[in-house]
């Protein structure tokens, strides 16, 4: 028998589990925890606000494939976290967050007047795929084990365990037996059957124009090179859900990114045969339904979970199972199969939809050769693609600052795009890019954020100097609710919006912000700080930033009423519609 505390069990079992990285603010209450991490070879990585803790986990789960862990102290560490899990789950990621509540005996009911206190498990289970309290010492393995299953099981989300203080931190004699990860949960989850296999392969090989559409089940099987080599074999075009973007080399001929909006609607509706992998076919997705899809096309979907498949689109065939697993076998099914693949027949459709998205991205470029002071916004992600590293990690926050970014920026490398796009949260960009660079601290973090989201945890750029990570924040600024003010003006005067461009302040409601200097900001907190508003510029600031080695924040100082008539914006009202086709 040892003495160990509740904390030790846990940071052993989540060396076991080969966790390396943890993300929480220190508190006496899990002492017990953190104290004993750096003996599993865990990092604790400490950001000033849990809601980051639990957007750095998110992003590093995202990143790496692996699972990301947070905690957070009870009462009003719970409290602050509750956003962060809210995005998480979200999103799809894969994270642990493990809390700690009041001791045993006042809590689980409230005693009534109990300090710090609220029903933390009851709060966070209607917000994540599980949640529940450890009621002693004894049960710590036993709920552990049955947290990390809930973390593998189905679609990806948070996992929530609570553990009372005086479980974390007394040392009691125990003769804990800590399980190997495959003991206690299953390492490969339902695979297609051949049967399946094979009628998938035999509708898309016999399709007059199949299209793949890849959710973020791509990203989470770490599917890649299986769906780029599926693509190449059907010579079927790739689009994707926005949550997707960048999960195949865009500069690939067969992708499309979901910038181009018409051409992708264009795609769809040719498609006789869609292949849905890994997404929810959501309202971004405008559920799939005409005229944005061809209602007559056969459907097969692909998802690990059941209760996605069919959901919004019907489908001809629904496979439950592992993305990666179907791909491959779906890929070998291709190679060894006596038909032929009409690849001929497919490439003048193809051509054609590569001709529109030629002609579009000629449209859009007229932004990048707009060089007035102060910057066009579609400089700073047009530019900023041609300086980092290809494999960067490149994370999108704000408003109209995400459009303008995801509409200038070429992604290349899979997976290496974070953004939150199912939620659109303001703000969590800026942890994100400290789970990515702590993911990885080989290659500098890109991170283009409006100054509105960045006023949210601007904090955090302490976190990442405190640690040592490579971040370059690059904060567009426009001192303004851009994508709000946009649709007030409209709402208010909007013929005057048309002709003018833009209302004065005096016209619209508290949609104008006062000016914070970021570069200086970041200098007060011991970044390397750059201002520009000249395009000509930026280059040189980015260089600059980068030979330091250390996190930096350019100020970004962009044309307002430019950055308001952001490309697409039309489209992005279209889709808070029904659709209305038939």
């Amino acid at each position: 028998m040892a003495e160990m505390s509740g904390g030790a069990v846990v940071a052993k079992m989540l060396g076991i589990e080969g966790v390396d990285t943890l993300f929480g603010i220190i508190d006496g209450t899990y002492f017990g925890l953190y104290a004993n991490l750096e003996e599993h070879g865990i990092e604790l990585v400490t950001p000033r606000h849990e809601t980051s803790a639990a957007h750095a986990a998110g992003a590093y789960a995202r990143v790496t494939g692996k699972l990301g862990v947070c905690m957070a102290s009870n009462g009003p560490g719970v409290a602050n976290i509750l956003p962060g899990i809210v995005v998480e789950e979200a999103e799809g990621n894969r994270v642990l967050v493990i809390t700690s509540a009041r001791r045993t005996g006042i809590m689980y009911p409230d005693r009534v007047g109990t300090y710090q206190c609220f029903d933390q498990t009851n709060v966070i289970s209607q917000i994540a795929k599980w949640s529940e309290a450890v009621p002693s010492f004894d049960r710590i393995p036993e709920m552990m084990r049955r947290a990390l299953r809930k973390c593998y099981e189905g679609r990806p989300g948070v996992v929530h365990i609570d553990i009372p203080e005086d479980i974390l931190n007394t040392k009691v004699k125990t003769s804990v037996e800590f399980w190997a990860p495959h003991q206690y949960r299953l390492q490969q989850f339902g695979l297609a059957s051949d049967k399946q296999i094979e009628e998938a392969a035999e509708l898309l090989i016999d399709a007059e124009f199949p299209v793949i559409h890849a959710g973020s089940g791509i990203i989470h099987a770490t599917a890649y090179k299986e769906l780029e080599a599926v693509a190449e074999q059907l010579q079927s075009m790739v689009t994707t859900s926005w949550a997707a973007r960048g999960v195949m080399p865009e500069s690939n001929r067969l992708m499309m990114p979901m910038v181009h909006i018409e051409v992708n609607n264009n795609i769809r509706n040719d498609a006789d045969v869609v292949l849905i992998l890994g997404s929810r076919v959501g309202e971004t997705d405008w559920w799939g339904k005409a005229p944005y899809w061809n209602k007559q096309q056969k459907t097969i979907q692909v998802d690990i979970n059941p209760e996605i498949i069919g959901a919004n689109k019907p489908v001809d065939i629904g496979i439950q199972g592992d993305i990666k697993d179907f791909l491959t076998r779906l890929s070998l099914y291709l190679q060894t199969n006596k038909k032929s693949i009409k690849t001929e027949q497919r490439d003048s459709i193809i051509q054609k939809h590569v001709d529109d998205k030629r002609k579009h991205r000629k449209k859009l470029n007229e932004n990048v050769e707009d060089l007035s002071v102060p910057m066009n916004p579609a400089s700073i992600p047009a530019i900023s693609n041609t300086v980092f590293p290809k494999d960067s990690t490149v994370v999108i926050d704000g408003g109209n600052t995400t459009i303008w970014t995801n509409f200038y920026y070429q992604f290349e490398t899979p997976g290496a795009t974070l953004s939150t796009y199912k939620f659109g949260m303001l703000g969590a960009g800026v942890a994100q890019a400290i789970g990515a660079a702590a993911a990885d601290r080989s290659k500098p973090v890109c991170c283009i954020i409006g100054d509105g989201a960045m006023g949210f945890h601007p904090q955090e750029i302490e976190t990442a100097v405190r640690n040592n990570l490579q971040i370059i924040y690059l904060v567009v600024c426009d001192q303004q609710w851009g994508m709000v003010k946009m649709n007030q003006q409209f709402s208010l005067k909007p013929l005057k919006t048309l002709l003018k461009k833009s209302l004065s302040e005096e016209e619209t409601i508290n949609a104008d912000l006062g000016f914070i200097q970021f570069d200086k900001l970041a200098e007060s907190m011991g970044a390397h700080g750059e201002y520009v508003n000249d395009a000509k510029q930026l280059k040189t600031a980015i260089e600059r930033s980068l030979a330091t080695g250390k996190c930096a924040v350019i100020h970004c100082e962009v044309d307002p009423v430019k950055h308001m008539w952001a490309p697409g914006l039309r489209y992005f009202k279209d889709m808070h519609q029904e659709p209305k086709g038939k």
